[in-house]
Formats: structure tokens, C-alpha cells, sequence
């Protein structure tokens, strides 16, 4: 077992850049199984979750090597197995984009039920509804999803009853080998719906308006190899916007997309944070105190879920009072509790938290429960009076590629230690 420790109450300066996006990524290693030939695809971050993915296409027989640390080649040309590791799949979120793609080359597939982050139920009715429109039988069994196309692909009009990313993904993997024209409306809008679908595109696909509610499809019979460069994580960038604004400095941050981070940082500007585009990078100042704000979480472009917890530990240190509405995950308000360890004044009643702003935060040990709470406390422990002992840090390094390094290089004081399983000290949950 690992944690971190932070010793906090030191201003962020410098440079950090921004790895790939893992909301992309995710997306696009199953989609390479749709193609047969060799795709190639930069900008690939180095984290837990990629390379479960990884191992879980090695299992259903894909060539993969890595042709420098964030460049990877998968060939999918000689896949043969069609039912892919329970135990696997049981541990990422993003399992179900297999049936998606499975179904699109082989017209079956038996996958686990997802797993990943505890942030509440995760109804995959959508998804069922999306492929039942292309010609599927879908049946759940003893956590299995087993899905088959007993009269073959076929394209259809899919209208989602609600915005899910998820199941916009999972569906457009199927129909890009469905003959003829595919419509999906109410399609989630988020940048990595886009990356998936210009991967897909780059590939031989045929899939436009990606990234607005309104996605159209043409099937193609065949799907060749090619190159593709993954976007920049937007919501890795955020979390450093949240760590400067909490603990004050002057930092510049490479490698992103401006319009991709405009609905994190319109909120953070509000609070009083100065941040100057410059291009391909953005210079985040914060040096005077943080004012407190509202913010509910919603579809893009909206504020995301995936930086409500973030957020949430900058408002701990602002002037006044702020309150959160989670309109996404019901669990999300898990971390409270940790944050609370640390003197946060946090009040939760169902999906609204409220948050009367303490002076300072004093380190504690606390532990992650899932990937973005993980992030919330390496925050609130770089901006804390003392040391702060993080465990259940395997969370925050499926999203993260290198994020201890990243901070050292801004200054903080942050470091990993290993522990025994059977130390004591420091309580889980």
C-alpha cells in the first residue's frame, strides 16, 4: 500500500503540462477493436486505467506495443476472443464500451456490468435502448450483459431519454459498422465525444456532428488502421487551476484546449482567479483572497461533475458561504467527510452541499474513495497548515499520470512512501 504525504501551505509556481485525456482514451482503446489494422495513437497517458484496458484487449487477442511512453500501436486484425475477463472489467467504469464495440465487429459480446468509482448506481438502460435500435438483444444476467444481433447490424433513429455520455459512445461504436444512416439525438456534447468520434473518423468511419446533440452516422463495412493524437485532459488541467486557486502562486499550464476548460474557468474567474489565455496554455494567478460562489454541476458545457470535488476544496478557504448542486452522480458528496477531518465547514442534504468558508485547513490523515475525491484532498492538503497522509491513492492514479512529479515541479511539498498493509495509523473510510 502507498500514500501520500503533503506538507502544505506553499504557494504553486511554474510550468505543468497536461497529459492526455483519459475520458478520450477510454473511449478510443476499445474503438480500436472495430479496426482491422494497426492504429496507432499518441498522446496516450500513462495511467492505471489504460493499462487495465490494455490488458483486457492483450486477453481478447490484440497486438499491443508501445512505441515511446505515450505513444501505442494496437492491431485488432487477428481478434478472436469475444468474451473478455470478468475480473477485469469489473474494475473500470468504462467496461461497457465493449459491448458497443464487440458488437460492432463480431455481433456479440458478453461483458461485466461496470465497476470503477463508487459514485452511485450505474443504469445502463440507455445504452440497451441505443442497441435494441440496431438490431440487438440485450439480456442481464448474474452481473453479465449478454448481448447478440440475431438478424445482423442495422442502422436506426436513437433518441436518449437522457443526456449520457456513456451511452453516446457506446452506441456510436456500434453504428459505425451498421449499414446505412444512424441518428443519434439528446447525444451528450462533452470534448471526448468528439475525440472518440474524429478517432473513429481517422479510421474510416463516417460520423458527423459530434459535440452536438444531434450525431449522424453512416456505416462503413470496413474500418482501416491509421494515426491519432488524444486530446488534452481537460479535467487534469482544472485540478491544477483548483490546486493554484487554493493555494495561491502563479503557474502556467501547457498543452491544453482554451475551449474546452471555458466551463471551468468562467467559475474559477468569478472567484477571483486571474487567468490569461495564451493560445495553447493558460497562466492561472491567484494572489488575493478567493471569493465564494455557487456552482451546480451539469452536461457540457456546463460546469463538470468530474471537478465538483475540486472545486469544492478551494470554496472551503473562500470568504463566505458557497453551495454546491450535484446534478450528475448521487455519491459524489462522499469526500465531505474527509475534507471535514481537515476543519472544512461542510453541510450535505441530498445532492446540495453547503459551504461555510474556515480560515485555513489543518492536515490530517484522510483517505481517497474515489478518483476526483482524491484529487479534492491532494488539494485541500497543498493549501493545509501541517502534513497530510493520503491513503487509497490507487484512485487518483487511475486519472493521473504523474501527478506527485507534476506538483514537485510547481513547489509543493509532496511526497509517496510505502506502507505496510497492516499499519494501523491511519484509518480507512
Amino acid at each position: 500500500m502507498i500514500k501520500y504525504v503533503i506538507n502544505g501551505g506553499k504557494p504553486l509556481y511554474g510550468s505543468v503540462t497536461i497529459s492526455g485525456a483519459k475520458n478520450a482514451v477510454l473511449g478510443i482503446i476499445p474503438a480500436a477493436l472495430l479496426v482491422e489494422g494497426v492504429c496507432r495513437i499518441e498522446n496516450v497517458p500513462r495511467i492505471s486505467d489504460v493499462s487495465l484496458w490494455l490488458d483486457i484487449l492483450n486477453f481478447l487477442g490484440a497486438k499491443i506495443r508501445f512505441i515511446n511512453p505515450t505513444t501505442l500501436e494496437i492491431d485488432s486484425t487477428s481478434l478472436r476472443q469475444v468474451e473478455p475477463n470478468y475480473d477485469m472489467m469489473r474494475k473500470m467504469r468504462a467496461s461497457y464500451y465493449l459491448i458497443g464495440a464487440l458488437l460492432g465487429r463480431f455481433g456479440s459480446a458478453r461483458v461485466a456490468m461496470p465497476g470503477g468509482c463508487d459514485l452511485g448506481d450505474r443504469p445502463i438502460d440507455q445504452h440497451v435502448k441505443g442497441f435494441q435500435v440496431l438490431g440487438a438483444e440485450i439480456d442481464v444476467r448474474s452481473g453479465i450483459v449478454h448481448a447478440s444481433l440475431p438478424s445482423g447490424l442495422r442502422s436506426g433513429h436513437v433518441y436518449f431519454d437522457k443526456v449520457s455520455v456513456g451511452a453516446t459512445i457506446n452506441v456510436m461504436l456500434a453504428a459505425v459498422r451498421a449499414p446505412g444512416l444512424t441518428v443519434l439525438e439528446n447525444a451528450a456534447k462533452e470534448p471526448h465525444i468528439v475525440d472518440v468520434a474524429n478517432f473513429l473518423n481517422s479510421m474510416g468511419a463516417d460520423v458527423r456532428g459530434a459535440g452536438t446533440d444531434v450525431i449522424k452516422i453512416r456505416g462503413v463495412p470496413k474500418m482501416r488502421g491509421g494515426i491519432y493524437s488524444i486530446i488534452p485532459d481537460q479535467i487534469e488541467a482544472g485540478t491544477f487551476i483548483a490546486a493554484v486557486s487554493a493555494t495561491g502562486g502563479d503557474i502556467t499550464i501547457d498543452n491544453i484546449i482554451p475551449k474546452h476548460l471555458e466551463c471551468i474557468t468562467a467559475k474559477f474567474t468569478e472567484m477571483g482567479v486571474t487567468i490569461i489565455d495564451k493560445d495553447d496554455a493558460l497562466q492561472i494567478i491567484r494572489d488575493k483572497p478567493i471569493i465564494r460562489t455557487n456552482v451546480k454541476t451539469l452536461p457540457y458545457p456546463g460546469f463538470p461533475t468530474d471537478m465538483q470535488p475540486q472545486i469544492a476544496a478551494v470554496l472551503c478557504l473562500a470568504n463566505g458561504t458557497s453551495v454546491i448542486t450535484e446534478s450528475i452522480w448521487d455519491n459524489r458528496f462522499r469526500y465531505v467527510d474527509e475534507l471535514r477531518r481537515m476543519g472544512a465547514q461542510i453541510q450535505v442534504d441530498g445532492k446540495t452541499a453547503v459551504i461555510d468558508a474556515v480560515p485555513s485547513l489543518t492536515g490530517a490523515p484522510v483517505c481517497a474513495c474515489d478518483l476526483r475525491a482524491g484529487a479534492a484532498l491532494v488539494i485541500a492538503g497543498l493549501a493545509a497548515k501541517g502534513p497530510t497522509e493520503l491513503t487509497g491513492v490507487h484512485h487518483i492514479e487511475r486519472g493521473y499520470e504523474n501527478l506527485v512529479e507534476k506538483l514537485r515541479m510547481l513547489g509543493a511539498d509532496i511526497s509517496v512512501i510505502d506502507t505496510p498493509d497492516t499499519e494501523s495509523v491511519f484509518r480507512v473510510g
